[in-house]
């Protein structure tokens, strides 16, 4: 009865006989060599690029996300100085700066800026303090709070957003332009 009780009804290999040496160390098996890593996703997906004749204009590459100037200031990190030649600048945290040479600005609701800014366009949903210039359209939130000298080219202000100081609007103008009107805006305040 004690061999019945054994039997599960699993089918089994048969044990295999010792070797010859059957007291030397196993050998684990060998196992294949990793197959390099495969190529980056951007690269495989890449477009081929095109030959170029002499004689052809030479137009710029497009950027793409990965190649943006791209500065974020995380939460609980404060910078201060200068800031230039940035595409785009992320607040979360706390900046005193001049920032020059910069296309867009996002402060988020944690996010404070003080100091001047001459930029492109700008998105706050926290809160700007100082010199602000946006050539193009600048879009307050309902958190958000702007004050200081204010000079933009359109605004959008969603309800519960804030703004007071000295605010004009301005016509489209050139990037120099803006620069003058900076130095301005630091000689008025």
């Amino acid at each position: 009865m004690a061999d019945a009780s054994d039997d599960l009804g699993i089918p089994m290999k048969p044990a295999r006989p010792a070797a010859p040496g059957a007291g030397a160390p196993v050998k684990p098996p060998a196992m294949p060599p990793r197959a390099p890593d495969l190529a980056r996703a951007a690269d495989a997906i890449r477009a081929p690029e095109t030959l170029r004749r002499p004689g052809d204009p030479v137009t710029p590459p497009r950027r793409n996300e990965a190649e943006v100037r791209k500065l974020i200031v995380g939460r609980e990190i404060t910078l201060s100085g200068e800031i230039t030649s940035c595409d785009m600048l992320m607040v979360e945290g706390s900046v005193e700066a001049n920032l020059t040479n910069c296309r867009d600005v996002d402060i988020a609701e944690s996010g404070l800026f003080k100091g001047s800014a001459a930029i492109e366009e700008a998105e706050i949903r926290g809160r700007f303090e100082g010199n602000l210039v946006v050539r193009k359209r600048l879009l307050i939130k309902a958190s958000g709070r702007v004050s200081g000298t204010i000079r933009y080219g359109q605004i959008e202000i969603e309800c519960g957003g804030q703004i007071s100081g000295d605010i004009q609007a301005q016509p489209a103008a050139e990037p120099g332009e803006a620069m003058t009107d900076v130095a301005a805006a630091r000689m008025a305040s």
